[in-house]
């Protein structure tokens, strides 16, 4: 009978003991959270790049838990057997998980948690969606980049109306924050559902570059084009930049889509550029659309050193006679058989050239004007403001910073200064066969690219250099109205052999 006793207390006593030790585990566990921050979690789709992250696990007294991963919570019931913890979760595709206690850390899997209090988890959530532990050293040289875009602006007045808001528009998508696959905060622009991926819709589907040729052709008069016509050939002349660069673009071993979007940079014109990309390849249309801008922006810097190089002196100072005064009635059917000329060789450029034609008939017209007054400032100024800001939001740092994109402003720059030589050569050649007062200043041939109408002012300022009594600008406006158009149908025929 003592032995019985003896062994009846043993059991007892082992029983106590082991609901000691439980209940010290679940008070153990049930006390704050657990948190962990381990590697392995993918940033984007379609990306090896992986980066740390928290997550928590919560345990109830009501023996539930709540496993917050990357945001993403999955839930169940939680047991003790023998010191060990068992996790059956309530999703079936993750199977029953066991925990152990080591050195007051509860390690799961490969995963160890710390114990924490509820506020220090609260902190860490926090920072978690602060900028600071995502920020990456391409999102700081971005902003800067964003910054001197707003420097230039405003400083130089270099294309304020685009430089501001690309400028801006590049420190808003460079600003950093939580990403990470599955988990979508709808804040940057390439995550469905943000607003600025709404906005950006109207560049990735080519919907804002056809609604400021509209303003464009509100603005522009084509008075000097009309009354000189053979001074289109210099418009055309400049594109020979576009398919150059499209034939180094192919050697690099960019895609024949990719270089033909790459080469319409050289047509100095930011919406064509966008049009074309969008597509063509919708994956380059940030670094295409900031380098066609950035080069539109910097005319005043690239041309001046090409126009004193390839013409001399003497050139530079042959006045040209003024242009004839043009009829209304001409003025009204340029619009009308300019689209049918050109809307017939390249019908795939026909979303830029219609509205184009269609902005000028509405200024021509004289009974319109209330259209054209509203297409040449405020819808124009309404959809810069969105493209803008968009293409700048665009350049976010993962996406922005690669090698092509390095690749891509080289080409640019490349094309542009083609452009601007082939429209000055051009005009060198076409007075070998004019003679007297019908020569032309070749300056104006730099104008041919289609940077309206900032390409045309440069050629009045360097003629004004040469003889402070020359004015070109009226002469300089035929080729650049004509690159606009030039650059458009060079669009459409890289779009129809392309697509």
């Amino acid at each position: 009978m003592k032995k019985l006793g003896l062994l009846f207390s043993i059991i007892i006593f082992l029983g106590t003991s082991v609901n000691a030790n439980s209940d010290e585990m679940v008070n153990l566990l049930t006390k704050g959270k657990w948190i962990n921050k381990s590697d392995g979690y993918r940033v984007s789709e379609g990306s090896d790049k992986t980066v740390a992250r928290y997550k928590t696990i919560t345990f109830n007294q009501d023996r539930t838990f709540m496993l917050d991963s990357i945001k993403t919570k999955y839930t169940g019931n939680w047991k003790i057997i023998s010191g060990t913890v068992y996790l059956e979760f309530n999703k079936t595709d993750i199977k029953t998980k066991t925990a152990t206690f080591k050195d007051e850390n509860l390690v799961i899997g490969k995963d160890s948690f710390k114990p924490h209090s509820g506020a220090f988890a609260g902190l860490v959530n926090f920072y978690e969606f602060t900028g600071v532990p995502n920020a990456t050293f391409g999102h700081i040289i971005m902003v800067f980049v964003g910054i001197f875009f707003i420097f230039l602006a405003i400083r130089y007045n270099y294309e304020p109306l685009l430089l501001i808001p690309i400028g801006f528009g590049v420190i808003i998508g460079n600003i950093p924050f939580f990403q990470a696959v599955g988990f979508d905060l709808q804040l940057g622009i390439y995550e469905e559902g943000s607003v600025l991926n709404y906005l950006y819709f109207g560049v990735q589907q080519g919907i804002y570059p056809p609604l400021i040729f509209l303003g464009i052709g509100a603005m522009t008069d084509f008075s000097s084009l009309i009354s000189n016509p053979k001074l289109m050939i210099l418009g055309a002349a400049a594109q020979i930049g576009i398919f150059l660069t499209f034939l180094g673009a192919l050697v690099l071993g960019f895609t024949p889509a990719e270089a033909g979007a790459i080469g319409i940079i050289g047509g100095a014109d930011g919406p064509t550029a966008i049009f074309l990309s969008s597509k063509l390849s919708p994956h380059l249309i940030g670094p295409i659309a900031i380098a066609a801008y950035s080069y539109m922006a910097l005319v005043p810097i690239l041309q001046p050193p090409f126009m004193k190089l390839i013409t001399t002196k003497k050139e530079r100072l042959i006045r040209m006679k003024p242009p004839r005064s043009v009829s209304k009635l001409e003025k009204i059917m340029f619009p009308i058989v300019g689209l049918l000329l050109t809307a017939y060789i390249s019908p795939s450029a026909l979303p830029l050239l219609g509205m184009l034609f269609f902005g000028n008939l509405l200024k021509e017209s004289t009974v319109t004007k209330r259209l054209a007054d509203t297409a040449r400032t405020a819808l124009i100024d309404i959809v810069t403001i969105l493209l803008g800001i968009t293409v700048g939001a665009s350049t976010q740092a993962d996406v922005f910073l690669t090698p092509q994109s390095l690749w891509i402003f080289g080409l640019g720059a490349l094309s542009f200064i083609i452009a601007t030589c082939g429209g000055l050569l051009f005009a060198k050649l076409m007075n070998v066969f004019l003679r007297g007062d019908n020569k032309i200043n070749p300056l104006i041939g730099a104008a041919g690219v289609s940077a309206v109408p900032d390409s045309a002012r440069v050629v009045q300022h360097e003629g004004l250099k040469a003889d402070p009594t020359n004015h070109l600008l009226m002469h300089a406006m035929a080729p650049n109205v004509s690159g606009v158009i030039g650059s458009a149908v060079g669009a459409g025929i890289l779009l129809s052999f392309l697509m």
